[in-house]
């Protein structure tokens, strides 16, 4: 039976409508509940990748995180290798690719331990270590005998047992007091406590005891002693020497400075067997990573600059010869003006490939591990990389893009192509309607072009007026990047059919050295007049932004820049200030970082100079009567668990805007920090931030 022509054409357009269908604008539960890839363990062989996948739940009860196993050369799909609720972190694998240690918390466990899961068998992990301080971090030694890990340790505690004691009776403490002598006394969301991280050695089997490499060491015992601060407790970066016998690590003897002065970080040595560690270098730069070469004749390290009274400085790839000789660093990416991430070292030792900041991308590069020129992968049109390392001849490392989340990719150290070896989230963002980024560069007045972003909205309509949304990035040394972001996603901002800005301003960390230390003792002005500056650029450029209907707003140094435009102008109808400074100098006095605001602000708060009085939005609060700032309706939110912008800055701009009738709306989140991190509270956040911009630019 012959079948009309006009039949033919109608299923063939019902197939293609099938294989196409409409995009859509993303919602929070899109963003939500993408699945979390983190960065890729390559194994010693280069055969396989291990990487953490977190399936988020607006419930934290119903939310996992697990292991996942996948082949560097695509052969296979990635496999399920753990099926816990609790989170492994600190993944990795043991010389001869059979072992894999990791850090969780699981059933029976107080605190985080040590777990090894043999591959070539199967089973359960195991868990080695069993302190009452935990353990984070496994290394292993390499001849895969021996475990290094990172334990927080209480006072004058020299072995387990009296560990276990000070536990014990810091359990059973009566008091809720927290003392201190010195200062700092929080980080980010935590309140420091007497503890002090620790490098422990463990044979790699279960039982075994756990040595603790400065126990009674004058270094461990000096005030100023501390690792690399972090989120979930200080950091001690630290590796094995080829033959096994020295760890070199990094760690400061300053911290108890750090009110009045800068905290620098430095390498160290100690022998396996424990004794005093001996210092490796000094003087006022930091380092951050450490790992010997392949061959063990040299330390590849990452260092920044100081000394110098600049508040920032890019992070550069330097190499110390081994045996150690502090008088032969070489600086490997001195001619290079970007700062350095992530390193991996080739299998052979003769070249080292990193990633770094470059505009608004983070790109692949590679250097001589003897010293020579840069080379710089200029392939990847879009997207930023991440988490690098060396697997074998090949790469791996994150990848991910404004449009895509990020998944793990293996990259061609010939040429930098990449391909993708994950697609967790594939389906599912191929349904949403994600509008590329455009870019254009205005002038700043001190010069040096900017750099701009533009997200059109979904569904766009050259020939429809849309509002302007000019979002702000933290920092301030970040920027904005081609990236998958959570908090404040740029599509999820878009989706009500708003324009949406992004304005990499001086103090921005992509461009040069210089460019980051413009903000310095002029924090909020410059900044400010280049974010309005960009605004009238796009009015100018796009003839579909409604120059009439405009919104600002960021969260931390965006924050900052929220209550400064509040300050200093009255041209958006609306403005949204989260985790903002309002008093620069009550946020210098009650942050848990204070000295870098002080140089940046030109000296300390009681010599009152410029800055201090003239770019400090609450002195300015009397240009509401002028009618030039302080009149713009504002949302301000926070959280008080917030120690790096305490809430008292919010708290204060809202009694300030209470005062004098400005039209406003506070959102006080009792159980987040600096971010809004929770399911439900970010979904209530993001669904607040909407009715705001509604309300005013609709």
């Amino acid at each position: 039976m012959r079948i009309p022509l006009f039949c033919v054409l109608s299923l063939v357009a019902l197939e293609l409508g099938a294989a196409a269908p409409a995009r859509r604008a993303i919602t929070h539960e899109d963003l939500w509940l993408l699945k979390r890839v983190g960065a890729p363990v390559p194994s010693p062989d280069g055969k396989w990748v291990v990487v953490a996948v977190t399936a988020p739940a607006y419930d934290a009860k119903e939310q996992s995180s697990d292991l996942w196993l996948l082949p560097v050369d695509g052969s296979s799909a990635p496999r399920q290798l753990t099926f816990t609720k609790a989170t492994e972190s600190g993944a990795a694998w043991s010389p001869d690719s059979t072992r894999l240690a990791f850090a969780s918390k699981r059933d029976g466990d107080e605190v985080s331990q040590i777990y090894v899961l043999e591959l070539a068998g199967g089973g359960e992990a195991r868990r080695l270590t069993t302190l009452a301080t935990g353990a984070r971090t496994p290394r292993w030694s390499p001849d895969g005998r021996h475990l290094l890990l990172v334990s927080d340790v209480y006072p004058g505690a020299g072995d387990e047992a009296a560990n276990q004691r000070a536990a014990r009776a810091a359990k059973e403490r009566k008091h809720s007091a927290r003392v201190y002598d010195g200062f700092p006394i929080k980080y980010w969301d935590r309140w420091l406590d007497e503890k002090k991280a620790h490098l422990f050695v463990q044979e790699a089997r279960a039982g075994a005891p756990a040595r603790d490499l400065l126990a009674g060491t004058r270094l461990a015992s000096a005030p100023g002693f501390g690792g690399r601060p972090a989120e979930t407790g200080d950091e001690l970066p630290a590796d094995w020497s080829a033959d096994g016998q020295t760890i070199v690590f990094i760690a400061t003897t300053s911290r108890d400075r750090a009110a009045y002065a800068s905290v620098p970080t430095q390498l160290f040595a100690v022998p396996v067997t424990g004794g005093e560690p001996r210092q490796l270098t000094d003087g006022a730069d930091s380092y951050s990573e450490v790992e010997f070469r392949p061959d063990g004749k040299a330390l590849l390290v990452t260092m920044t600059k100081g000394g110098d009274g600049k508040t920032y400085h890019h992070s550069r790839l330097a190499s110390f010869p081994w045996p150690f000789d502090a008088a032969r660093r070489t600086i490997l990416t001195a001619d290079l003006d970007l700062s350095v991430g992530r390193f991996a070292v080739a299998a052979d030792g003769a070249t080292v490939y990193f990633t770094a900041d470059a505009g608004h991308q983070v790109k692949l590069f590679a250097v001589p591990t003897a010293g020579g020129q840069v080379r710089a992968y200029d392939g990847m049109p879009e997207g930023c990389l991440g988490g690098l390392a060396a697997a074998g001849s090949h790469l791996v490392a994150s990848y991910e893009s404004a449009r895509h989340p990020p998944e793990v990719a293996r990259l061609n150290p010939a040429d930098g192509s990449r391909t993708m070896l994950t697609r967790f989230n594939a389906d599912r963002v191929a349904a949403l309607d994600l509008a590329p980024l455009e870019h254009f560069t205005t002038q700043s007045p001190k010069g040096w072009p900017i750099h701009n972003l533009l997200v059109r909205p979904p569904g766009f309509d050259p020939k429809r007026k849309y509002p302007l949304f000019a979002m702000i990035h933290g920092g301030p040394a970040p920027q904005f990047k081609d990236q998958w972001v959570l908090r404040w996603n740029y599509h999820l901002f878009a989706a009500p059919g708003y324009v949406v800005l992004l304005t990499n301003y001086s103090g921005s960390s992509g461009y040069t050295e210089v460019f980051g230390q413009a903000i310095q003792l002029d924090p909020l002005r410059g900044p400010g007049g280049e974010i309005n500056d960009a605004v009238d650029a796009a009015i100018q450029r796009f003839p579909f932004v409604d120059g009439t209907r405009l919104a600002a707003g960021g969260a931390s140094y965006g924050g900052h820049l929220a209550n400064w435009l509040q300050a200093t102008t009255t041209r958006y109808r609306c403005l949204i200030s989260h985790a903002g400074l309002i008093n620069l100098e009550t946020q210098w006095a009650t942050s848990d970082t204070m000295f870098s605001r002080e140089l940046t602000n030109g000296g300390p708060v009681w010599e009152q100079g410029p800055v201090w009085r003239e770019q400090n939005p609450v002195r300015l609060a009397g240009n509401h009567a002028k009618g030039t700032g302080w009149v713009t309706p504002v949302l301000v939110t926070v959280g008080e668990l917030d120690y790096r912008v305490p809430a008292n800055n919010a708290y204060e701009y809202w009694g300030y805007l209470q005062r004098l009738r400005v039209p406003s709306r506070l959102l006080s989140f009792p159980d987040e920090n600096h971010w809004i991190l929770k399911g439900e509270n970010s979904r209530f956040w993001y669904g607040e931030v909407h009715a705001w911009l509604a309300k005013w630019l609709q």
